[in-house]
């Protein structure tokens, strides 16, 4: 008879969420630094780490701001996107990505998604194209790159702007292309999630001087360049509005622990994808579950591991499996509930379940397992191993 220890279910001490930061005292010690210098809100290390950003990515030129989001906002304002135009992205997207459109003026049009990389779908995007169409904006999902150079051709073919929403994608690269270098504007997040953070925060990389120029001005009240040195020895009190802008500027706090963040990007990314590749050891025979595509010209950010359960192949749907995670003393999320399923845009578009199949096909059987760089492989095996024993508890 077989030790029945081998089927006791397996239960952490402690809980594990779903993300932890990876902050040290090397961050701690940039804040203070900060603190002391008495230059605290956006001056000498904001632009430093613009510097060092957009060296990192290869680009041109990096604007610092407060977030993603307003990055996406400023590329839009900055582009001329308003009244009338059409903005064409995914659905499978955190809402923000959507609202800046409507923020502008400007439709939000959605495009399926493919059912391998869960990215924007480009013949779905050449579907919906119309005379107002004017930008595209490709969301890199979990950090796996969109088809760049199919939606470069769409818009090079109907003259529009490819603004890449990069929130999960830094050090990701697509046919030895870093992203960030590849679309007219391209826009991070710094989030307490995200692959690094400062917080909260973003940047925006492009390689045209006069989209960046007018989105640094519209991140700081559209004052003249150079505004963030009014209070220093070679700055002057005289300023000028030269478009109506918002505040959107980062702080130097955030930019001392992004710059810490940024040098340790890379052993944070090795570690990301040392996870990713257990995971996918781990369940690559387990057929109740279907790992995330990585295809083989890419190089994977792996902000998220979004797995998908095979629910007709169990007796319990995504969100039994999730509850049953949970009472396992695992943390896990969702990404995303797809955008036209929220009652903003079905109320005023008119969107409904079935409009993106391939989108809501997918959130009803997602679910993103803990990946962060402060997991220990111990960590790592609690969370296998608790799949594994829910899956075979839910066979059906």
């Amino acid at each position: 008879m077989e030790d029945q220890a081998t089927y006791a279910p397996h239960i952490r001490k402690e809980f594990l969420p779903a993300f932890r930061p990876f902050l040290e005292a090397g961050e701690l010690r940039e804040v203070i630094d900060t603190l002391e210098s008495d230059w605290i809100s956006t001056g000498p290390k904001t632009h430093a780490f613009e510097e060092q950003f957009k060296n990192y990515v290869g680009a041109q030129f990096a604007v610092a701001v407060s977030s993603c989001t307003a990055a996406l906002h400023l590329s839009l304002a900055a582009s001329g996107i308003g009244p009338g135009d059409e903005v064409i992205t995914s659905p499978l997207t955190f809402a923000a990505t959507a609202n800046v459109v409507i923020h502008q003026g400007a439709k939000p049009i959605f495009a399926d998604i493919d059912k391998e990389t869960n990215n924007v779908a480009p013949e779905s995007v050449e579907k919906n194209l119309t005379e107002r169409t004017k930008a595209i904006i490709p969301v890199h999902y979990a950090g796996h790159p969109c088809e760049m150079e199919e939606i470069e051709r769409i818009a090079k073919e109907h003259n529009l702007l490819i603004i890449e929403d990069a929130a999960h994608a830094l050090a990701a690269s697509y046919k030895n292309r870093t992203i960030g270098t590849l679309g007219d504007a391209t826009c991070f997040s710094f989030y307490a999630t995200k692959n690094i953070t400062t917080g909260e925060g973003g940047m925006l990389t492009t390689n045209d001087e006069q989209l960046a120029e007018t989105t640094r001005m519209l991140s700081l009240h559209g004052i003249n360049k150079d505004a963030w040195k009014r209070y220093s020895s070679g700055g002057s009190w005289y300023y000028e509005v030269l478009y109506p802008g918002y505040k959107y500027n980062m702080t130097d706090i955030q930019a001392a622990i992004g710059m810490h963040q940024l040098k340790k990007l890379p052993q944070m990314q090795k570690r990301r994808e040392e996870i990713a590749q257990s995971y996918n050891d781990a369940f690559r025979n387990t057929d109740q579950i279907i790992t995330p595509t990585s295809r083989p010209y890419v190089r994977h950010a792996w902000h998220l591991y979004a797995i998908q359960v095979n629910v007709d192949m169990l007796k319990a749907d995504r969100n039994t499996v999730i509850d049953a995670l949970k009472a396992k003393n695992i943390g896990t999320s969702v990404h995303f509930i797809p955008v036209h399923l929220h009652p903003y845009y079905r109320s005023q578009y008119g969107y409904k379940r079935g409009d993106f199949p391939n989108a809501e096909h997918f959130f009803d059987r997602e679910i993103s397992l803990p990946l962060y760089p402060r997991m220990t492989d111990d960590d790592v095996e609690d969370v296998i191993t608790a799949v594994k024993h829910v899956i075979d508890d839910y066979k059906s």
